[in-house]
């Protein structure tokens, strides 16, 4: 166990390498300071050979989608509407990691996320054509405790970095177009109340519904989360899934140059591989 542990310290340290020009300095002490606390739990728990803590990594990809509204600085409000067929004609792509500690009534849940989206802005009267796109790097820190053989509920925190861009071509007077472009980034924490179910068949097929909301306007005006997976395990070792995920956030500070909107629905597929430890 000690060893598997080395490996993830080694893969968020190769992580940490290869994305610190992107994050801000706060990010980088608090996703340091989680991490930390995270694997001294887990180095406590395996140093106590009478516990009955078990440990579950996940990487896994989502290939995500836009659907709301945005705003930046100046620029008028745009809408963002992805179809269906979007997630495949205009595919984006997102990289996460999950991981988790439980006994029979506790669960310790990390989720490390990133995304990097694009959408075309829907044309109004005022907005001819456009684009927005938004790097999100997040990350979730939650426990939760078991109410039944199914049903666990909890509290967590979720960190949103998000660095959102939009070009748009404006209609004016006189029937003529003029381009404007904006970004503009923003960090956040919202606090979440979480409920999660599962089922287990013949310890082979595996059910999980995951659901979450909060924010309450200490960084997001309101956020919320659904996720469906359908899993096979394999071994007592390996275990894939698919499913389906939807993250929401509306999220609404400041004015003039320094306003920030995000009122977005994002969408897609998931594939994970998860490793029982």
């Amino acid at each position: 166990m000690i060893n598997v542990i080395r490996v993830a310290n080694t893969l968020f340290y190769i992580y940490s390498l290869e994305t610190q020009k992107t994050m801000n300095h706060s990010f980088r002490i608090f996703f340091t300071l989680v991490c930390a606390l995270y694997y001294s739990a887990c180095m406590a728990q395996v140093s106590n050979t009478d516990n009955s803590w078990k440990f579950f990594i996940e990487p896994y990809v989502m290939f995500p989608n836009m659907n709301g509204e945005t705003g930046i600085r100046n620029l008028p409000a745009v809408e963002v509407d992805a179809s269906a067929g979007d997630i495949f004609s205009k595919l984006q792509f997102g990289a996460m990691l999950y991981m988790e500690a439980q006994n029979d009534k506790w669960a310790i849940t990390s989720d490390l996320l990133y995304m990097d989206l694009e959408q075309d802005v829907a044309p109004t009267a005022l907005i001819n054509s456009g684009a927005a796109s938004a790097k999100q790097l997040g990350y979730e820190l939650a426990g939760l405790y078991r109410l039944a053989p199914f049903l666990e509920t909890g509290l967590g925190l979720r960190l949103n970095n998000i660095n959102s861009e939009l070009e748009i071509v404006r209609n004016t007077v006189g029937g003529g177009t003029e381009s404007l472009s904006a970004s503009l980034s923003r960090t956040w924490i919202d606090p979440i109340l979480i409920a999660r179910a599962t089922a287990d068949v013949n310890n082979k097929w595996l059910f999980t519904f995951r659901g979450d909301f909060g924010g309450f306007g200490i960084g997001s005006d309101f956020t919320w989360q659904a996720q469906g997976y359908v899993g096979y395990r394999f071994s007592k070792l390996f275990q894939t899934s698919v499913g389906y995920r939807i993250i929401g956030i509306d999220y609404d500070k400041g004015s003039s140059e320094d306003r920030f909107r995000y009122d977005m629905n994002t969408f897609g597929p998931n594939i994970r591989l998860g490793f029982n430890l």
